[in-house]
């Protein structure tokens, strides 16, 4: 295994390490009941995913597995 000959400098580390930032997660306006949800995903509110409901569906299936 390959080992550095010299200690990085702070410098160095700094550069390296300023890409290291947090975004904030992308959210987008639910077209049935208006909340903020995660993009391409059922809404947390009312279940509704491209004019369908899933929430309904992941409920029952949680509830026979449990």
């Amino acid at each position: 295994m390959a080992l550095p000959k010299y200690r990085t400098s702070r410098a160095n580390t700094h550069t390296r390490r300023s890409a290291w930032k947090a975004k904030a997660v992308a959210t987008v306006v639910c077209p049935n009941c208006g909340a903020r949800m995660l993009p391409h995903m059922a809404c947390p509110t009312c279940g509704y995913y491209h004019g369908r409901q899933y929430r309904a569906a992941q409920k029952s299936t949680l509830r026979q597995n449990a």
